[in-house]
């Protein structure tokens, strides 16, 4: 299994962040049973004041090989461009577990 985390800080001057966070949570939780090998997926959107950014993916993929497909999927690519439309900055780790 492989889990897969990403912030993001979103952009400065985005006039309804709290709509933002939402679209871009409903259109990545809904890769849930669209993408092979994806067990799980979460996006929250509430973080304390003591994080560092404005929204976290949290993913378990069943393999490396599963999280390389989702990379590529059509829906993830989608996906994708609603959030680079809005993000400013992007930290990510993967983990084997």
């Amino acid at each position: 299994m492989v889990r897969h985390v990403i912030i993001w800080d979103l952009k400065e001057g985005l006039t309804d962040r709290e709509s933002v966070k939402a679209e871009i949570k409903q259109k990545l939780e809904a890769l849930a049973g669209v993408v092979p090998g994806l067990a799980e997926i979460h996006v929250y959107t509430d973080l304390l004041d003591s994080s560092k950014g404005d929204l976290m993916l949290d993913s378990l993929f069943e393999s490396r090989e599963a999280l390389a497909g989702y990379q590529i999927h059509p829906e993830h690519l989608k996906a994708a461009e609603v959030v680079r439309g809005a993000a400013s900055h992007r930290s990510c780790a993967d983990i084997e577990i």
